[in-house]
Formats: C-alpha cells, structure tokens, sequence
C-alpha cells in the first residue's frame, strides 16, 4: 500500500470517527431535549447535526477516491455500503427538517404563552379583610364586570404534546441511522 492509499484511508477513518459519532450523539440526544422543551439546546444540537453532517461527507468522498484507487468497486459489500451511505444522508436530512420543525413549535408555543401572559395577567391577591382593590370600580362591582383571569401557563399545558411527532419520528429514524452506520462498520472491518 503506497502513501497515498495510506493517507486516504487515513482520512477516511478520520472523518468517519469525527463526524459519525458527534452526528449520531447529537441525533439521539434531541428528543429528549424536544420533551424537556429546552429550546436554546435543541437549537445547539441542530446546528450540530448540520456541521456534522456536512462534514460526514468527508467519509464518503475519501471512501470513493480509496476504492477508487483500490479497484474495489466491483465488490457487493462495497455497493451495498455506499448504498446504505446514500440512504443514511437521506434519513438525516429528515431528521434535521424535524429538528427545524420541532424548533419552530417550540418558538410558536413560547410565544403564544408570552402573548396570554402579558394579555392577562396573574391576579393580585387580595386579603378578604381589606375590602376592593384600588383599581376596583366604583359601586364595588368589579368582580362581576371583569372575566376571569386566564392564567399565562394556558397554552402551554394545553399541548402537553408539542413536538410530540417530531421527536417520535427523531428517535425511529436516528436509530436507524445509528444501524446504518453500525452494519457499514462491520462489512468495513470484516473485508479489510
């Protein structure tokens, strides 16, 4: 093996170590993140996700120039490896579309809560000793002429199950991947 092929399957392994793994932690990481409602980490682990799978790329260009210097392409455990590549990057680039979308569920709610809480505030407590409030209306009528408070947590609790499909279909298809990568790994070792 010449210098060349060494260094190219160096970098093949490189890539593959550092990109595969972070991809895969990030990946595997989100639904939880999703569940707990913890928007500035989804948004981390997104952006994670996109870096790394830009730079997954990596393996599988230096994986063609190598078999390519190596004459390999001919052999089944290689195409079905580039095959279960190709089908990896697919299922992650739905998963970083459901990462976006549980992101922007995750805003939407935020932002509906904020809006109920600034167009009803929590009420003021009062002591049942100290007679009506000062903003009450003259007559002492201001129970009865003023709605009922609706408390700023409302629209949150209301969907307990925001992102609930997303993070769903997150989980399913990143361990898929986690698959994918774990059958490569395997014909890679078993025919080197």
């Amino acid at each position: 093996m010449s210098f060349t092929d060494k260094l190219v399957l160096w970098l093949h392994i490189g890539f593959a170590i550092f990109t595969i793994g972070p991809v895969t932690v990030a990946i595997m990481s989100t639904p939880r993140y999703i569940r707990k409602r913890n928007l500035v980490i989804i948004r981390y682990l997104y952006r994670t996700t996109t870096i790394f799978v830009i730079a997954s790329l990596g393996v599988l260009i230096f994986g063609l120039i190598l078999a390519q210097m190596k004459h390999d392409f001919a052999k089944p455990w290689l195409t079905v490896s580039l095959t279960l590549f190709v089908v990896a990057l697919v299922l992650l680039m739905l998963i970083m579309r459901d990462q976006h979308r549980a992101i922007g569920i995750l805003e939407d709610a935020k932002a509906t809560a904020a809006e109920a809480a600034a167009e009803n505030p929590p009420p003021t407590s009062r002591s049942p000793f100290t007679g009506p409030s000062p903003e009450a209306a003259p007559g002492g009528a201001d129970d009865a002429s003023q709605p009922a408070p609706v408390l700023a947590t409302a629209p949150v609790t209301a969907g307990t199950h925001l992102g609930h499909v997303e993070r769903g279909r997150i989980a399913s298809m990143g361990g898929v991947v986690a698959l994918i990568w774990l059958v490569i790994l395997v014909f890679m070792v078993w025919n080197h």
